[in-house]
């Protein structure tokens, strides 16, 4: 803020003094003053540009303000360590009635003048004073109330949003690294693959073969490329055992680069039984090459089945994040709620894995699914599903499960951590309210959650928890809302 060239003055003043200027603004056009004789002498505070009227803070008291000439403007703190512009109130307007109508103990905001403004600030007992002799007063500020929460509901589910899409962002960072970096990966070792498959090839063409080596050939050609992805499924120490067994008789046999080798033959199923042919058809030399190529053959099979993975692992991912971010203009449409949880547990893939937490899905409910339109639904889940793993210990489980409940589908999302204090259960639906460190929670989500299941769905979602177990229940109308319908 500016350094000021003089501070803010503050002075008392009967009210009758100041009747005339009141009367040019709105909250006080149609009030008589004789009717505010028990209102007593109020604050005239004169304030340069850019003085800050007020902070926020348990300490500090609640005003209600009316600007007389200039300008001021009232902002909320964010996390960030930014403010957020939350009202600029004119010569004649009125402000600070949502604070106290809302029953805050103390400002949430930060006041401050934008140029030389001149203001009449009302304590606690003299604003209630005016809303109970006052009907003129009374019905502007409830007007006024009124207005700044709409506009304070469209902004708080326009920043739940962002802060869904934020999830969403960072979830898909992680989950989309993973895949294309490992099918990077093995796109350049298939170039080096390919190289040393021509190299072989060329080295093998020049010599003559029989037909019986012929057919050898081709049988373990057959093998490598008819595997397609499947490798063999075995258990940790009989695949270490089968590969020094597989690098022993390969090295013994004259084979270059056999412990290379042993693990990529013995990967796709490869033994050697069915090794012998080219062994004892082949001279020493030649046998060395053919399992060479063979090799690097199988490798670049493997390596293809990377790539395919990687990018089936993206697909699948874009069309989590389609399902997920539905354009919410377009029409109505069937929902598989086990579906849009599956999609949300994708998406939040990386949180589970970094704390090694393991879901256990109990998806039991027929019919599952519902009528809707936007992603509204995919926005609870993520929610309910990003804070439950955020409270659940690492390395413990998280549990999903629907069941069909009275014409409802009932989405039960619980975790084992250590649960929401029996002080705190009542207030977690409660707007900007949270228990999570500053700057790790708006104290939106719950509060947006709500407001979907109950006023989008027509639904309900209750809550139950104690130390190692909290459990969110939604329960969903199978059949579609009539709000939801005429939208």
């Amino acid at each position: 803020m500016a350094e000021l060239d003089k501070p803010v003055e503050i002075k008392a003043v009967p009210l009758a003094q100041l009747a005339t200027e009141l009367h040019a603004t709105r909250p006080f056009a149609a009030t008589e003053f004789a009717a505010l004789k028990d209102v007593g002498p109020v604050d005239l505070v004169t304030a340069p540009a850019n003085a800050e009227l007020g902070a926020p803070g348990e300490s500090s008291p609640r005003f209600y303000w009316v600007v007389l000439s200039g300008e001021a403007r009232v902002e909320r703190p964010e996390t960030d360590g930014g403010r957020t512009v939350v009202a600029v109130a004119a010569a004649g307007e009125g402000y600070g009635e949502a604070p106290l109508l809302s029953g805050k103990t103390y400002s949430p905001f930060f006041v401050v003048a934008t140029q030389d403004t001149r203001l009449v600030r009302f304590t606690d007992s003299q604003f209630w004073s005016l809303m109970a002799c006052c009907p003129a007063f009374r019905s502007v500020a409830l007007a006024n109330m009124a207005q700044r929460l709409q506009s304070y509901q469209v902004e708080a589910l326009h920043r739940e949003k962002l802060v869904s899409l934020g999830t969403l962002a960072a979830g898909l960072m992680h989950e989309l690294n993973n895949p294309g970096a490992a099918a990077r990966r093995s796109a350049a070792q298939l170039r080096e693959n390919l190289l040393r498959l021509q190299e072989l090839s060329l080295r093998n063409s020049n010599r003559q073969k029989t037909p019986e080596q012929m057919e050898c050939m081709r049988s373990l050609l057959n093998h490598a490329l008819n595997g397609g992805c499947r490798l063999q499924a075995m258990s940790t120490l009989e695949q270490a055992d089968a590969e020094e067994a597989m690098g022993e008789w390969l090295s013994g046999s004259g084979v270059d680069n056999a412990y290379e080798i042993a693990p990529v033959l013995v990967g796709m199923g490869f033994d050697r039984t069915e090794l012998d042919c080219a062994r004892l058809l082949f001279t020493r030399e030649a046998f060395s090459d053919a399992l060479n190529w063979l090799g690097s053959l199988v490798a670049s099979v493997s390596l293809v089945c990377a790539i395919e993975e990687s990018i089936g692992r993206i697909s699948d991912l874009v069309m989590a994040v389609k399902k997920f971010a539905y354009d919410e203009k377009g029409p109505a449409r069937d929902l598989d709620v086990h579906d849009s949880l599956q999609s949300t547990l994708t998406i939040l893939g990386h949180k589970l894995r970094i704390k090694q937490i393991h879901v256990e899905k109990k998806l039991e409910a027929s019919p599952a699914t519902i009528c809707t339109r936007g992603a509204a639904l995919s926005q609870v889940w993520t929610n309910l599903i990003d804070n439950a793993v955020d409270a659940a210990p690492e390395g413990s489980s998280l549990e999903i499960s629907t069941w069909n409940e009275d014409g409802r589908l009932a989405v039960r999302i619980a975790d084992h951590g250590a649960g929401i204090p029996a002080n705190v259960l009542p207030r977690i639906f409660e707007p900007f309210f949270t228990t999570k460190p500053q700057g790790s929670g708006t104290g939106l989500g719950l509060e947006i959650v709500h407001r979907i299941v109950t006023q989008k769905f027509g639904g309900t979602i209750d809550v139950t928890s104690e130390p190692g177990s909290t459990a969110f229940t939604v329960r969903l109308p199978l059949s579609t809302p009539t709000a939801e319908s005429s939208h």
